[in-house]
C-alpha cells in the first residue's frame, strides 16, 4: 500500500473578526481526522488580513494548539491567563468544560504565519477543568540531522519529548525543516491517524512529490523518507490514535451529542460556561 492514502489542498476561509486563513482539516474535501478536528494555517504580510484578530469567544470540549512560524499573537482568557506566542513557540489550551479567550495580534505590520490545531477530548475528559500553558521556542526540543532538523511540539523522537501531551491518543506533532535537496527519514510510531502538511517548498514523500499547501494522509505502518526540492522546505507532521466516539459540533463547542451542544449554548448564554 502506498504511504500516501490521499492528498488534499486547503480552502480559503475567514474566522474571528475576519482573519483570512486556509482551512486544511474540517473542510469539504477533508473532514475530521480523529482525534484532529481542525487545522488552519494563517499566513499574510498584509495587516488587513489579520489585524482584527480573534476577539473573546467561547470553547468547550476539546484542546486548541497554536504554533507560530512568524509574528506574535497574544492570548488572554477567562481564567486570567495571558501570554504572547512568538515564532517557534506554541500555546496549548484545554477548553474542556469551558473557557472564553481572545487571540489578538501583537504587531501592526509584518508577516503573521502560524497554525491552529483543534484536538478532540474523549467524553470522560470533556468536562474537566480548563487549563492553559505557554511553550516558548526554547522549550521545544530541536533534533538535528544531516542538513535537516525536527522541532518537536508533542510526542517523542530520538530520546526527546515535546512539551505538549495527550497521551491517550499518542499525540505527535513536529515541524520538519529541510535544507535544499536534504533527505530525512522518520520512523512511523504506528498511530492510526497520520498527516503531513507541506508549508514551504516542495518535498518528495516516499517518492511522491508534494508541493507547498498540500496535506497528505499517511499509512500508519510505513516509515517516511522525505527529500526536499531545490529550496528550503518545511513540513508539519501530525499523528494520533483515534478516540472513536461520536462528534457533535456547533461552532466552538465540540461534544458527543446534540443535547450536550444545546447545554453548552445554554451555559454560555447564562454566563456559566467558564464557571
Amino acid at each position: 500500500m502506498s504511504v500516501i492514502l490521499s492528498r488534499h489542498r486547503g480552502m480559503p476561509a475567514q474566522d474571528g473578526a475576519g482573519v483570512k486563513l486556509t482551512r486544511i482539516v474540517n473542510q469539504p474535501s477533508l473532514r475530521y481526522q480523529d482525534p484532529f478536528l481542525m487545522l488552519d494555517e494563517f499566513r499574510s504580510d498584509n495587516p488587513n488580513d489579520y489585524i482584527a484578530g480573534f476577539p473573546p469567544h467561547p470553547h468547550r470540549g476539546f484542546v486548541t494548539l497554536t504554533y507560530m512560524l512568524a509574528g506574535r499573537m497574544e492570548h488572554k482568557d477567562s481564567n486570567g491567563n495571558t501570554g504572547v506566542v512568538e515564532a517557534g513557540g506554541a500555546q496549548w489550551m484545554k477548553a474542556a468544560r469551558g473557557i472564553i479567550h481572545a487571540e489578538m495580534p501583537k504587531q501592526e505590520d509584518g508577516l503573521m504565519w502560524g497554525f491552529q490545531l483543534w484536538i478532540n477530548l474523549p467524553a470522560k475528559r470533556k468536562l474537566e477543568a480548563a487549563d492553559w500553558a505557554d511553550h516558548p521556542q526554547e522549550k521545544l526540543p530541536v533534533i538535528h540531522f544531516e542538513r535537516a532538523e525536527v522541532r518537536l511540539v508533542a510526542g517523542e523522537l530520538a530520546g526527546q519529548k515535546g512539551p505538549i501531551k495527550q497521551d491517550e491518543q499518542k499525540f505527535f506533532m513536529a515541524d520538519l525543516r529541510l535544507q535544499p535537496t536534504a533527505k530525512l527519514e522518520l520512523a512511523s510510531q504506528r498511530q492510526e491517524t497520520r498527516l503531513a502538511y507541506v508549508y514551504q517548498g516542495e518535498v518528495s514523500i516516499n517518492g511522491q512529490l508534494v508541493p507547498r499547501g498540500e496535506l497528505v494522509r499517511l499509512n500508519a505502518q510505513d516509515d517516511l523518507t522525505l527529500v526536499s526540492g531545490s529550496s528550503e522546505s518545511g513540513v508539519i507532521v501530525l499523528a494520533g490514535n483515534p478516540i472513536g466516539e461520536p462528534i457533535a459540533q456547533y461552532g466552538p463547542f465540540v461534544m458527543n451529542t446534540q443535547a450536550e451542544i444545546e447545554q453548552a449554548i445554554r451555559d454560555y448564554q447564562a454566563g456559566k460556561l467558564a464557571s
